[in-house]
C-alpha cells in the first residue's frame, strides 16, 4: 500500500474502558455493543478484546455471524430483533436472543411456531418513538412472549433519547414511564446505554449496554474520556506527502475559499473524505504533526488535506499526522466538522489499513 494512512486499534485501551465500565455499573451485567462493525474499529478484532462481557450486542445476523467466526460462544443478543423470516431462522441458528418491538415481530414468532432458543428482549417505547411497544401495552405483549419462551428468561428494556444531557429531564421521565408500565411484570430489566451507566445510575438495573464508551469515545456533553478515565482507541493517522510556501494573498484548496492572510508554510497529508475524514471540516481544525497542534486551512479533498505548518518550520515530508486519537480526542475534531464523533469512527472507509497494536 503506497499510502501510509492509518487507523491503529488499541485493543488494550477497549479492554481498559470495559474494565471503566464494569467499576461503574456495579452488579449490572455489561452487554457490549460492537454493531455497526464495532464502532468502526473492526468486530472481527474487537472480539477479540471483550471476553469479559457478559453480552454481545449487533444490529444484524451478519454481524452475529461475524461474532461467531471469531470465537464468541457466549450470549449474542440482535438489537433490532428479526425483520423477517430469514434473520429469524439465522438468530435461531447464532442461538441469538432477541429484541421484540413491534407488532410484526409477535406475528413472525408465531408463523415460526419454533419457541425462541434463547432470552427474549421485550423493548418499551418509553419516550424515544424509534422502536417499542407502548407502555399501555407492556402486560398484553409480556404475555404473549411467554407463550414462545420455553422457559427462557424475558427481559424488559428500554432506550434513551436524552441520556447524554444529566439536565435533561427527558431521561428521568423516561425512567418513570418505563418503570410504571413493568410494574406488574417480573423479570430482568435494561435502561442504561454509555450516557446513562454515567449520568443516570438509577436506571443500571440488571444489564447496562455499553457502546461508545468502549471504544474511548465521552457520551456526555459536559465530561470529556479523560476526565471519565475513558483511553481512545483509534488513532487514526497518515503522513505529510508535501510542503509548499504559499504567499500572503494566494489561495488554498478546491473553491478558493481559504485566502493566505500572510506568507505561510502549508503541508499537504495522504488523508481526505475518501479515507472518511469529514469533508465539512472547518478552517482551523486541528490535527497533531509529530505531537504538536497544527490546524487544517483550506477544504478537504477526496485524497488529501492541508495543514498551516508556519509555526512548525522543522516539519517534513514523512512526518506522522494524527488526525485523532492519543492526544487529540475524536469528540473535539467532530465539534469543528458539525459532527458527532460516532460518525467520525464509524466512517473511516475500508482503504484506510487497520493496524492491531
Amino acid at each position: 500500500m503506497s499510502r501510509n494512512t492509518t487507523a491503529q486499534i488499541d485493543l488494550a485501551a477497549i479492554r481498559h474502558n470495559l474494565s471503566v465500565v464494569k467499576n461503574l455499573a456495579g452488579d449490572s451485567r455489561i452487554v457490549c455493543v460492537v454493531k455497526a462493525d464495532a464502532y468502526g474499529h473492526g468486530l472481527s478484532r474487537v472480539c477479540r478484546a471483550l471476553d469479559d462481557a457478559d453480552v454481545l450486542a449487533v444490529a444484524t445476523t451478519g454481524e452475529g455471524f461475524s461474532c461467531r467466526e471469531q470465537g464468541w460462544a457466549g450470549r449474542l443478543l440482535l438489537l433490532e430483533g428479526p425483520s423477517n423470516a430469514e434473520e429469524f431462522d439465522d438468530a435461531v441458528t447464532l442461538g441469538a436472543e432477541m429484541v421484540v418491538h413491534h407488532e410484526s415481530q409477535l406475528q413472525l414468532l408465531a408463523q415460526r411456531k419454533i419457541s425462541a432458543p434463547a432470552a427474549l428482549w421485550l423493548k418499551i417505547d418509553s419516550g424515544m418513538h424509534r422502536l417499542g411497544f407502548p407502555p399501555e401495552r407492556a402486560t398484553e405483549v409480556f404475555k404473549q412472549l411467554q407463550q414462545h419462551c420455553n422457559g427462557r428468561p424475558l427481559i424488559l428494556m428500554s432506550h434513551f433519547a436524552c441520556a447524554d444531557d444529566r439536565n435533561n429531564p427527558m431521561t428521568e421521565r423516561q425512567i418513570r414511564i418505563f418503570d410504571a408500565s413493568v410494574a406488574s411484570l417480573s423479570g430482568e430489566m435494561s435502561l442504561a446505554n454509555s450516557a446513562a451507566i454515567l449520568n443516570f445510575p438509577q436506571s443500571h438495573r440488571d444489564y447496562v449496554r455499553p457502546g461508545i464508551m468502549l471504544y474511548g469515545v465521552s457520551p456526555c456533553t459536559d465530561r470529556s474520556a479523560a476526565d471519565i478515565g475513558l483511553q481512545p482507541a483509534m488513532n487514526l493517522g497518515c503522513d505529510l506527502i508535501a510542503i509548499n510556501q504559499v504567499s500572503e494573498g494566494e489561495s488554498i484548496g478546491y473553491g478558493a475559499g481559504f485566502i493566505c492572510p500572510h506568507d505561510m508554510l502549508v503541508g499537504v497529508a495522504a488523508i481526505g473524505y475518501g479515507d472518511g475524514y469529514p469533508r465539512h471540516a472547518e478552517n482551523g481544525t486541528p490535527v497533531l504533526v509529530n505531537g504538536q497542534r497544527a490546524a487544517l486551512t483550506g477544504r478537504v479533498s477526496m485524497d488529501m488535506i492541508t495543514i498551516d505548518l508556519t509555526h512548525l518550520e522543522n516539519a517534513q515530508v514523512g512526518d506522522r499526522v494524527t488526525l485523532w486519537g492519543a492526544g487529540l480526542p475524536v469528540e473535539e475534531v467532530a465539534q469543528w466538522a458539525n459532527a458527532i464523533p460516532y460518525e467520525l469512527i464509524c466512517g473511516v472507509t475500508a482503504r484506510v489499513k487497520a493496524i492491531m497494536v
